[in-house]
């Protein structure tokens, strides 16, 4: 039958568990599962005599598809459960597309009617990033408000692709329907406040949290670990992590890279070593967050070392990490070590190197090495590339890759990569020329990071006409940026025209900066 191809949503066992810490912690988990059942399918025409081959999951998929459309011709009725069944497998393999031709052969009548079915089909489109057509069905759901399932589902797309505020007006909008939330829409809602990084709305979500009778919940409150920390309340993100009874790997994890992201590198050593000391392991991504984010040495070898004793310093993510951590610290030799040690290396392995050295001439001949290794660069590698140019006053050099960029790679530039054009010509003191790639060869508007470009230049090489354009661009694009006045009171001062000078300072008074 079909039907065992894909298991339910959830099934709820009771089970006996060793009264270990992390078997606890199991246990607390896994009984607090929520009762979400769908019908069990029943045999259909279509599945009776269908034999199992020998094939990959999304081949079988695929045969099944195939005898589904197939019978849907011949006119045999193909029940809803059989189509929930195969939507749910399609999300179980993220076989999105398979998913979107199952969608094509159901009658938008049984659609309709069958909420289980229509939910499963909006988690698909929602999981895929395809929002619009996801709230499409949503609209068109007629008991949407049965359960919190397809409002969870929504709400976790709208937040994976990084609109938060529609995350939260959808939940709002939850709300204010009477749907009541379950203990898989908090985590979700929460990550959206951190993604807004509003500390009130965070709050205001954690109340009704609390009321819900979710306080308890392991899952929410590492969401609200995590939550309080992107919202830059890091004393809280701590009180929460300490109410947390059964702590699992993610909850030392949030807690860690909070501290790392807060600049806090003794408390994160603390809760690293604490977290040893409880028998969990940082898994690859938080270690590599932990070593890119710390702005201590001392922390990032420490790390280090536990990564050779554990065998993970040659983890992709692990080792890219340690070229940045070495770099940023001016150890450039044992960023080198690393990157020609390396078992595997992908584009970040090359980025992180080439990064390294973007204010040298090595980073060239990274280049060469990438292409000869058959690795395609990408936005990122250009990015460092340009830079080691305009630091070393390679003009023609930069020019060339500028234009490989997009010939041989159609890689569209950046606001990053014009920043870095407008960089190479003005710090060569070609003002003209770095004001004309503004002016006739951006194919959108500039931003703070080409006019600053273009104000440093102007400020290195006197030239105050185009200085004093660049600046007040800036002005109005950066308001309360300091350095932009500054820079531009000084070009004033060093052409000698003082009444100029000290408008700019009268600007910087009346906007409360502090002048130095």
């Amino acid at each position: 039958m079909l039907t065992a191809a894909a298991a339910p949503l959830c099934l709820h066992k009771s089970m006996r568990i060793k009264k270990t810490q992390k078997q606890k912690h199991k246990q607390f988990h896994q009984n607090a599962k929520p009762n979400l059942f769908f019908p069990k399918s029943s045999p259909t025409p279509l599945l009776i005599d269908h034999k199992p081959h020998n094939h990959t999951k999304l081949q079988a998929l695929e045969a099944i598809l195939h005898d589904l459309r197939a019978s849907i011709q011949n006119g045999i009725t193909v029940d809803a459960e059989i189509f929930t069944s195969l939507l749910e497998t399609c999300f179980q393999l993220q076989a999105f597309d398979h998913g979107f031709r199952i969608h094509r052969l159901i009658p938008s009548s049984l659609l309709r009617q069958n909420v289980a079915l229509s939910s499963k089909l909006l988690r698909l489109y929602a999981s895929s990033g395809r929002i619009k057509e996801a709230h499409q069905l949503f609209d068109q759901m007629s008991r949407r408000n049965d359960s919190a399932f397809a409002w969870n589902s929504l709400i976790s797309g709208y937040a994976e692709l990084g609109l938060y505020e529609d995350a939260m007006a959808l939940y709002f909008q939850m709300a204010e329907e009477g749907v009541a939330p379950d203990r898989f829409t908090f985590p979700r809602v929460v990550k959206a406040c951190g993604g807004i990084g509003s500390i009130s709305v965070g709050e205001e979500v954690h109340r009704h949290i609390v009321r819900r009778g979710f306080a308890d919940d392991g899952f929410v409150l590492n969401a609200l670990v995590d939550m309080y920390s992107k919202c830059g309340d890091i004393v809280k993100s701590r009180k929460v992590f300490d109410k947390i009874v059964f702590k699992d790997s993610v909850s030392w994890n949030s807690m860690l890279t909070g501290y790392v992201r807060h600049g806090l590198p003794s408390q994160a050593l603390s809760i690293f070593r604490r977290m040893l000391q409880d028998g969990f392991e940082p898994d690859a991504v938080t270690i590599s967050t932990l070593v890119t984010g710390t702005q201590s040495l001392k922390l990032g070898r420490q790390i280090h070392g536990w990564v050779i004793r554990y065998g993970s310093q040659w983890n992709l993510s692990i080792a890219n990490s340690l070229i940045v951590l070495y770099s940023n610290h001016g150890k450039l030799d044992q960023a080198r070590w690393l990157f020609d040690h390396m078992p595997e290396r992908d584009v970040v392995s090359w980025n992180s190197i080439i990064s390294a050295h973007r204010k040298d001439l090595k980073a060239i001949t990274y280049l060469s090495r990438l292409q000869k290794a058959d690795v395609r660069p990408d936005v990122v590698t250009f990015v460092s590339l340009l830079s080691a140019c305009a630091h070393s006053g390679l003009i023609e050099v930069g020019e060339g890759l500028f234009s490989m960029m997009r010939e041989d790679y159609g890689i569209v530039p950046s606001m990053e990569h014009y920043a870095c054009m407008v960089n190479l010509y003005g710090r060569a003191g070609l003002i003209e020329e770095a004001y004309g790639i503004i002016e006739r060869r951006m194919e959108f508007e500039a931003g703070p990071t080409v006019w600053g470009a273009l104000l440093y230049a102007c400020y290195l090489h006197h030239n105050v006409d185009i200085g004093k354009i660049a600046a007040g661009c800036l002005f109005e694009l950066e308001p309360d940026n300091e350095h932009n006045f500054e820079l531009l009171m000084n070009i004033y001062s060093n052409a000698g025209r003082v009444e100029d000078a000290e408008k700019v300072r009268k600007m910087m008074a009346d906007r409360g900066f502090t002048q130095t």
